[in-house]
């Protein structure tokens, strides 16, 4: 049998100079995918080495959640000899991934498009709130704020009550995201023998793309979708309910058949007769009764003691569980989604895997996220080629920072 890669991306160099969430969690799946992923960093580091309230080791939780896999460079490039040697590891790169604001990468001495013409296989992806272009490119943008401009947030909550973000961030993550699957597909084209591009990635169109089913129907009927809570636009048994315990549950029935289960399971048979119910078009114009008869049903018992009649009898169910019971879960799971990284002191920390699987490929071990400044002497040494002195005279002058973490390999 062939062996399978589960790092694909081996050989290709990824250059980061990203900060916080979008940026940062594009290129650790290009990581875990087996890139070579150098975050290039201030002096200060990644602000988001800083975020309160968790540390380990005085690295924040927020940082070791998204920088496995990684190596660490930090310049000074403020000075011209930092910036010089930023571009230098630039004509080095394979993709170089930033989530400036449009115009700082100019203004601080990055002209994008003379570092592609001296490089024509560059890929050159930018991450942004509102993209390259447009009315509001110059502005800045968090999760929240493109959560919120693209009517995701109006969506989310309970009818009647004020919006709420997602709990998840998904401006960020879903951006970061789209620019990994550019990525890949830019290097898959200069693999064809095409030039390399520039990726333009906005949080805000990346939103506007996972409004799904709401936007084809706000475009196509004109109607503007309402609050979602825990319910379906279109399907009124595809809800969450309430146990006799307090507990909840979802249940996602879709067809005629799982119609059919959750009535038997729920000692509803006679709804399968009613006129009300008769079809998904019926029980939709109906809801409210329907609701109200499977509500008084399922307090009949906890929650939990509904989960194997109902799968039982082909509907879709579970339970609504906390973060760290999801978590326990994937942890037994034999899946591999929390993943142990081990740093050279000893400290372990877990965090959440690849999701990516590739089946009959050994999963590797993931490497703990970089200290500040900690592999610039191999990069240097292996990307530009230079020797100890000139490291040592670069050191010197500040142009690159080391912390005081042992060298890594």
């Amino acid at each position: 049998m062939t062996v399978v890669s589960s790092k694909p991306l081996k050989g290709y160099r990824i250059l980061d100079l990203t900060t916080f969430l979008s940026g940062p969690f594009c290129t650790q799946i290009l990581a875990d995918l087996g890139a070579e992923v150098v975050k290039l960093e201030a002096p200060g580091g990644d602000s988001s080495r800083h975020i309160p309230p968790y540390f380990v080791e005085g690295e924040s939780a927020y940082f070791l959640g998204i920088n496995r896999d990684k190596k660490s460079i930090a310049i000074n490039m403020k000075s011209p000899e930092g910036l010089a040697l930023a571009k230098d590891l630039i004509g080095k790169s394979d993709v170089v991934v930033e989530n400036y604001r449009p115009g700082v990468a100019a203004r601080i001495g990055l002209d994008v498009e003379a570092l592609r013409a001296a490089s024509p296989g560059l890929i050159w992806a930018s991450i942004s709130g509102f993209g390259q272009d447009g009315p509001l490119s110059d502005r800045p943008a968090y999760d929240m704020i493109v959560q919120a401009l693209a009517g995701v947030m109006s969506l989310t909550g309970e009818p009647g009550r004020p919006a709420v973000r997602l709990g998840i961030p998904a401006g960020d993550m879903v951006a970061g995201m789209y620019a990994a699957i550019a990525i890949n597909a830019a290097l898959a084209a200069r693999g064809r023998g095409e030039p390399g591009c520039h990726i333009d990635v906005s949080m805000l169109d990346c939103q506007l793309a996972m409004l799904s089913y709401q936007s084809t129907y706000a475009l196509i009927a004109g109607i503007t979708p309402q609050r979602q809570a825990a319910r379906h636009d279109s399907i009124p048994t595809y809800r969450s309910f309430v146990g006799g315990d307090g507990r909840e549950l979802v249940i996602t029935a879709n067809t005629e058949r799982m119609w059919h289960g959750l009535c038997d399971t729920l000692g509803l048979g006679e709804l399968k007769d009613d006129p009300r119910f008769a079809s998904g078009d019926k029980r939709l114009e109906n809801r409210e009764a329907l609701w109200a008869l499977l509500e008084a049903a399922f307090l009949a018992r906890p929650a939990a003691q509904w989960v194997e009649p109902l799968a039982e009898n082909g509907v879709p169910v579970a339970l609504i569980k906390t973060v760290p019971e999801a978590l326990d879960d994937a942890r037994h799971s034999g899946r591999g989604m929390i993943m142990p990284l081990s740093k050279h002191n000893g400290t372990t920390i877990d965090v959440v895997g690849n999701p990516i699987k590739f089946i009959d490929a050994p999963e590797l071990p993931g490497r703990y996220p970089p200290a500040l400044g900690a592999d610039a002497r191999g990069v240097l040494g292996a990307w530009l080629d230079m020797d100890g002195d000139r490291i040592a005279r670069l050191v010197d002058s500040k142009t690159v920072v080391f912390s005081n973490a042992p060298e890594r390999g």
